[in-house]
């Protein structure tokens, strides 16, 4: 363990784990996330070591997705199109780690 100060305005929460690995994402957080159910997420390690999960949008939150970003018309996938919006808000968390919720 590091010797930081803990974080006391962040909310905890415990929750098992099966010995198939799945575990309840608590309601709290799912809410923040905007998380549905059923749905995806996804986990990523920062440069620091910490696990960051994130919502991963379905394909009927992507419908309009280039329209909405300056890109209505365009030859690029929206696999390609999504992964480059991910990388750029990775980046801005990462230029920016302050701005983290």
């Amino acid at each position: 363990m590091s010797g930081s100060k803990p974080d006391t305005n962040s909310e905890k929460r415990v929750v098992s784990v099966t010995k198939h690995g799945q575990a309840t994402i608590p309601k709290p957080f799912r809410e923040k996330l905007g998380i549905d159910t059923p749905g995806k997420v996804l986990f990523r390690e920062t440069e620091e070591g910490a696990v960051v999960v994130e919502h991963v949008r379905s394909p009927c939150e992507m419908r309009g997705f280039a329209k909405e970003h300056g890109e209505a018309t365009t030859d690029k996938p929206a696999t390609q199109l999504l992964q480059e919006k991910r990388e750029r808000e990775k980046q801005d968390r990462d230029d920016h780690p302050s701005l983290e919720k």
